[in-house]
């Protein structure tokens, strides 16, 4: 077999990010908080949408 025969193949690793190595500089949010976010908005909304029925024909 020759040397022209043989295929090398790319790194495994090539080109992939690891992200728990990775600092983030946005803002630390809780899983918690996200859920109490969503709740509190989706609230807001229902309320938005009930209270604006009686003006409308």
């Amino acid at each position: 077999m020759s040397k022209k025969d043989k295929y090398s193949l790319p790194a495994s690793g090539a080109g992939l990010v690891r992200y728990f190595d990775e600092e983030s500089t946005g803002p630390k949010v809780s899983p918690e908080q996200i859920v109490a976010i969503t709740i509190i908005l989706a609230i807001i909304c229902m309320a938005l949408k009930f209270s604006n029925t009686t003006g409308s024909s």
